[in-house]
């Protein structure tokens, strides 16, 4: 039973119906539990991988926690043998579970404890060890907490990965009409992002960063696919920038896979990330990447190998990496082969499903 507080279009989200599709369903029945019923956009994409996806709704926090009792029940009417939560909230109902049922409780953390409110970070630690095991999606999260909760069970990292044969190059005429839709020439360099409107994500100097390579070299796009909280903030930043017309949002996509299609290169101008899975999804399209060292990004990308990268803090040289990149034809298309062949070697589903699945029969059998 995997437990999450939403099944929106965030990074964690969208690893569950990808993980499925890689699973071992005749080994393996996978149930999914969320809460927030405005958030649904996977859901048919997990029951048409063969998932089952039930809502008990709850509006806020507290109301969440209170529907331990329901999950209980669940788990007892399904013969639920094995619980896998995400994100802080479903990991402490999650765990109020585990201490009434036993059933072995893994949870995935996606973030650094040190990002998180207080009070979340709080709750984190003081129940952390109420699980069989902790997962970090890359090993600056596992450091993370090891340093900031030190529990005395089990922590793994098993990093994010990625469909590499969903996730590739294979239709130009999607990349033809994205374009066409937003008036995008056919020789312009489309750089992109994917992304939800929060803070960490940096949008605002995403757009500077653009307005600077645009600047530079006017045969420069930009695409943003997502929405958020910040969206009013950041179309007032696009205006201010003058960027009408050369930068486009495209709002919250159920298929993103189009939007990748189009893009020659995609920017990551993060503060922090545990590892992202639209980096992993934009490199497995053969999108050059140009990116922050943020979090785990440093653990996927080797600089000036699979592509440019500029510490956090340096975010504002990322312009003179897309401008040498849209100004170099074999340069670009040598950063995009790079993307892709870094990913299948390293990043891809299997190798993610294959981890969780040993840990799934050692904790059962």
């Amino acid at each position: 039973l995997h437990i999450i507080k939403s099944l929106g279009r965030g990074g964690a989200e969208m690893l569950l119906p990808e993980t499925l599709k890689a699973h071992n369903q005749e080994q393996f029945e996978f149930h999914y539990l969320y809460f927030l019923p405005w958030k649904n956009k996977l859901v048919e994409a997990i029951e048409k991988a063969g998932g089952k996806v039930t809502c008990f709704p709850a509006n806020n926090n507290i109301k969440l926690l209170l529907q331990y009792p329901k999950i209980i029940r669940y788990c007892r009417e399904h013969q639920i043998q094995l619980i896998h939560a995400h994100l802080p909230w479903a990991g402490f109902v999650s765990r109020l579970v585990h201490l009434k049922t036993r059933i072995p409780l893994f949870y995935t953390e996606h973030n650094l404890q040190e990002r998180y409110h207080f009070i979340t970070k709080l709750f984190n630690k003081l129940s952390f060890t109420w699980q069989s095991m902790g997962i970090g999606v890359s090993e600056d999260v596992t450091q993370s907490i090891q340093k900031n909760i030190n529990p005395n069970i089990p922590v793994k990292t098993i990093l994010n990965g990625v469909n590499t044969t969903t996730f590739q190059r294979e239709n130009p005429l999607e990349r033809e009409l994205i374009r066409e839709d937003y008036e995008i020439p056919n020789d312009a360099v489309l750089v992109g992002t994917v992304a939800v409107f929060r803070f960490q994500k940096r949008l605002d100097l995403w757009l500077e960063i653009m307005a600077e390579a645009i600047k530079q070299n006017p045969k420069i796009y930009g695409i943003i696919v997502g929405a958020g909280p910040l969206e009013p903030m950041l179309k007032d930043k696009h205006a201010a920038l003058g960027l009408e017309g050369k930068v486009f949002f495209a709002g919250l996509q159920t298929n993103v896979k189009p939007y990748y299609e189009a893009m020659d290169i995609f920017m990551m101008s993060s503060s922090f990330e545990g590892l992202p899975i639209a980096l992993l999804e934009a490199m497995s399209m053969s999108c050059a990447i140009v990116s922050t060292d943020a979090g785990g990004i440093k653990e996927v990308l080797r600089p000036d190998q699979d592509g440019f990268v500029v510490s956090v803090d340096n975010w504002s040289s990322l312009s003179k990496s897309i401008v040498a990149l849209a100004e170099d034809d074999q340069k670009l298309k040598d950063y995009q082969s790079l993307a892709r062949q870094r990913v299948v070697e390293s990043f891809s589903i299997e190798v993610m499903v294959n981890a969780l699945e040993k840990l799934y029969l050692e904790q059962i059998l």
